[in-house]
């Protein structure tokens, strides 16, 4: 009965998870029901031992996976791999001996363990041990998993959590619709998820009210997926049974742990290599200065109609822009530059604007505070510049240097937020970044303001910077290396009508 059991659940182990960074697997070895029963009785104990920890280990990767994302396929893959390993450990342990339970608990009766005590050593001891351990774990996630599929197409462990950067008691929650499956080899996607191919964002409007590119469109909420945390100990408790048995193990047999291997293709996805760290050691040692990975504006962007967990971390996350100033409480300047085509490009965030100048190959040492080393009408422009202290005007300028329309800086050139993209090139930032208060932002309602809220909108976070990097390699990504320096830090500027921008309720 067991063959017929595993028969019928054999082929869903083999459903594609796609874009999942465990496809390293070849799995040929996975085909345990066949090969346990096929394999000789010479072969080794420490082949097959080694060989369901290494796919205990994939198989604990791949549930941690299929935990925190919202693809169903994901949970369905796991739940068939998750009968078929366990029952397969459990028929390498009772063909070793039958009570495994007796042989690896302290207490168990002496007699009935030196039968077997003669026939495995110390190290296979402790890995007959480890492999019952950790089996027993993994029966505990059966509840879980089972609990997420109970509801056919939707999903049950969306709970409570605290709310995470930006988000509101009273933002809506996405609700988990029934999902379409033409298939299980493809994703499942929700009805009510359809995603416009919108091909750009229009950009915020503080303080009135803009069109959106389709009328009345809401960009949907994506889930926040809570794993319970008793279920997190046990993944936990799984892992360091598994990474602990290694060593008793022979020095030729190596194991594969594909979290790390994940984490290593990720870092050369979107980090710096650490060569470069070295390479540019000596420029590294002067004081405010650094090296970042300007990555392609795809990168920071979720694909279309493809829910994701908002929990997790998202490539800025991961990797952040770096810090180019005094950080107060949760507000950081830094160098937001990313790649749009050929041209870098800085982030237009909130109010934050800016403008980019190429000055072409000018080593980043001969740079200072003063722009010596620059024309005198870029570097006096890059200086003098004075944003404005009122919202609307200030606004109109951000409008001016993002587009190149209507500018009347008395210059002889056009001054925009990005420049094409060059190796070997040093370009000047100047860069303004504010941190408006959430009142305003999220045009809340509040009480008539009173004089503890007026000097909270006097001392608004800002900054203003002018910041040289410096491309020095380019790959096939498009994606850039710089190095950066501030070279001065201008006083921080202050809009000073943003009283006339509060909502106050009108009463009755």
């Amino acid at each position: 009965m067991r063959k017929i059991f595993l028969g019928i659940l054999l082929p869903f182990t083999f459903v594609s998870i796609p874009g999942s960074t465990l496809a390293m697997e070849y799995q040929a070895s996975f085909d345990l029901s066949q090969n346990l029963t096929s394999e000789s009785a010479s072969e080794s104990f420490y082949t097959t031992a080694a060989r369901l920890v290494q796919q205990q280990i994939y198989l604990t990767a791949r549930i941690e996976e299929a935990l925190n994302s919202p693809d169903p396929n994901k949970m369905r893959s796991v739940r068939g791999q998750l009968t078929i390993f366990t029952h397969a450990v459990d028929t390498f342990l009772t063909g070793q001996y039958s009570s495994p339970k007796t042989l690896c608990t302290p207490k168990g009766n002496v007699s009935q363990q030196s039968s077997v005590v003669v026939q495995l050593t110390e190290s296979q001891s402790q890995i007959y041990c480890s492999l019952y351990a950790s089996n027993q774990e993994l029966w505990k996630l059966y509840p879980v998993v089972d609990r997420l599929l109970s509801r056919r197409g939707e999903l049950a462990l969306i709970t409570a959590l605290p709310l995470v950067s930006g988000e509101h008691k009273s933002d809506p929650v996405l609700s988990i619709a029934r999902m379409q499956r033409p298939h299980l080899g493809n994703p499942a996607t929700p009805f009510s998820n359809r995603e416009p191919n919108l091909t750009s964002f229009p950009l915020s409007v503080v303080g009135s009210t803009a069109k959106t590119a389709i009328a009345n469109y809401v960009e949907p909420v994506q889930p926040a997926i809570a794993v319970p945390e008793e279920t997190i100990s046990t993944i936990k408790t799984v892992n360091q049974i598994l990474t602990a048995v290694q060593k008793a193990f022979p020095q030729n047999i190596k194991f594969i742990n594909p979290q790390k291997d994940a984490a290593v293709l990720d870092r050369f996805a979107y980090d710096i290599d650490s060569q470069e760290k070295q390479t540019y050691a000596q420029f590294l040692q002067l004081p405010n200065t650094g090296i970042f990975r300007v990555l392609p504006d795809s990168a920071y962007r979720r694909p279309l109609n493809f829910p994701q967990n908002r929990l997790q971390a998202s490539v800025s996350e991961r990797y952040p822009f770096p810090s180019v100033g005094e950080v107060k409480e949760d507000f950081s300047p830094s160098l937001a530059l990313k790649m749009i085509g050929e041209n870098f490009q800085l982030v237009h965030q909130g109010l934050n604007y800016g403008f980019i100048i190429d000055v072409g190959d000018v080593p980043l040492e001969k740079l200072n505070g003063r722009l010596q080393a620059v024309s005198s009408s870029t570097g006096e422009f890059l200086l003098n510049y004075q944003p404005p202290k009122q919202l609307e005007a200030l606004q109109i300028d951000r409008q001016r240097f993002l587009t190149g329309k209507d500018q009347n800086w008395q210059q002889n050139q056009i001054f925009l937020a990005g420049a094409t993209a060059k190796l070997n090139h040093t370009y000047l930032v100047r860069s303004l970044q504010f941190q408006l208060p959430a009142t305003i932002l999220n045009r809340q309602s509040i009480s008539r303001p009173h004089s503890r809220m007026r000097q909270q909108l006097g001392q608004m976070p800002s900054s203003d910077t002018i910041i040289a990097f410096r491309a020095v390699r380019r790959r096939p990504d498009g994606s850039y290396t710089i190095l950066w320096r501030v070279l001065n830090h201008l006083p921080a500027p202050q809009i000073e009508d943003l009283e006339n921008y509060i909502t106050i309720p009108s009463s009755n």
